[in-house]
């Protein structure tokens, strides 16, 4: 199979990836929770990963990065964890439903937020901005749209929002793709997907957060610290951790950050490539309307003028053996803004092992279907 579908997860773990897991379960233990060798070893193996993230994304050192399951609880801890009634959130149209499902439950709170609009296609900074207003509280937005790949200069929008205003970064399309760096851009929080960009397993979610920004806890339970209390602990990651880690999926983690580490410009180049060569055979097919424009998260989305997105979805599977993701990509608005609303689009998301032979064969098939189309 040719897997394009790897927006909605990496299909191909590298090798030190799957050593990793593979050793994490033959020597696994609960880290932090006891005293003895083999529990120790484990927590410094999750340290170290703490440590490796906070460096790769220029954060606030390795007690300020959270692990959780996925991105989608990371959003959900900094989201239902800072806004309260009366607070006001600027967000946008091509946020993913982690995004806008929570702050759609937080209306029943009192929270009330506006979303920017595209302006001639694009998400601007100052089209962003200028929705704060005096009791905005922060300001929620994608580092990269997981319909278009479509990115917003995040330096530019930090530096036109007011200090007082936290900016939180949903990064699971736009982390180990994109230059994300914490301090030097003015991020709050970042929350990752690791099982995208970053190479690592399914259940491998991080939230990383600036030194001014601590949630309240969303999720109490046992942490093996503070036990004589019934309170979740002051200090971080504490606070916002509960339960027993996904120890094989935070080693994924590790090994699958320090595998981008050094490679994550030419990675980049490689996907711009891909999506750039896509964008130019589709010059040469009939009835597609395309609605992405070459990036380095690898994303393309398109739709035939009269087929469906899924019906193309699933002969690609079926008759060529390419796996790609139609409908609405869990992100409703970026599809009104798109015009592709409520049939969705076609995406097709390349890794960075992949390129110009994949591109070629997604474009023969797609020729072929619109051609046999009744």
């Amino acid at each position: 199979m040719i897997y394009l579908d790897n927006a909605a997860t990496g299909g191909e773990k590298p090798a030190c990836v799957q050593n990793a897991v593979l050793a994490s379960m033959k020597a696994c233990a609960n880290p932090g929770r006891s005293g003895h060798a083999r529990s120790v070893a484990c927590a410094q193996r999750v340290l170290a990963c703490r440590e490796l993230l906070s460096e790769l994304f220029d954060g606030w050192g390795a007690e300020r990065v959270v692990f959780t399951q996925t991105c989608t609880e990371a959003l959900n801890f900094a989201l239902l964890g800072a806004l309260e009634a009366g607070d006001h959130v600027v967000t946008t149209c091509l946020e993913h439903n982690a995004v806008l499902r929570p702050l759609a439950a937080l209306r029943a709170r009192g929270v009330r937020y506006d979303v920017a609009p595209l302006k001639e296609g694009a998400l601007l900074p100052e089209t962003i901005a200028a929705l704060v207003r005096p009791e905005t509280r922060m300001c929620c937005v994608t580092a990269a749209s997981n319909v278009t790949g479509q990115s917003v200069d995040l330096a530019a929008l930090r530096a036109l929002l007011p200090d007082r205003v936290l900016l939180v970064v949903d990064g699971a399309q736009g982390a180990g793709h994109l230059p994300l760096a914490m301090k030097q851009t003015g991020i709050d929080a970042l929350a990752l997907a690791g099982h995208k960009g970053l190479f690592a397993i399914q259940g491998a979610g991080a939230l990383l957060l600036s030194e001014r920004f601590t949630p309240r806890p969303v999720l109490y339970g046992g942490t093996g610290s503070d036990s004589h209390s019934l309170e979740m602990p002051p200090f971080l990651p504490d606070r916002l951790e509960c339960g027993t880690l996904s120890y094989p999926a935070i080693c994924s983690l590790a090994e699958g950050a320090l595998f981008v580490k050094s490679r994550r410009a030419a990675f980049a180049r490689r996907l711009l490539a891909a999506t750039a060569h896509l964008a130019r055979l589709f010059g040469k097919l009939r009835a597609y309307r395309v609605c992405f424009s070459p990036n380095a998260c690898g994303i393309a989305a398109f739709a035939h003028e009269s087929i469906p997105s899924e019906t193309i979805a699933q002969r690609l599977s079926d008759e060529f053996s390419i796996a790609v993701r139609g409908g609405l990509h869990c992100a409703p608005l970026a599809h009104r803004a798109l015009g592709s609303f409520p049939d969705g689009l076609v995406r097709a998301s390349f890794s960075p092992f992949q390129g110009a032979e994949e591109a070629e064969a997604l474009a023969d098939a797609l020729a072929h279907i619109a051609a046999t189309a009744s």
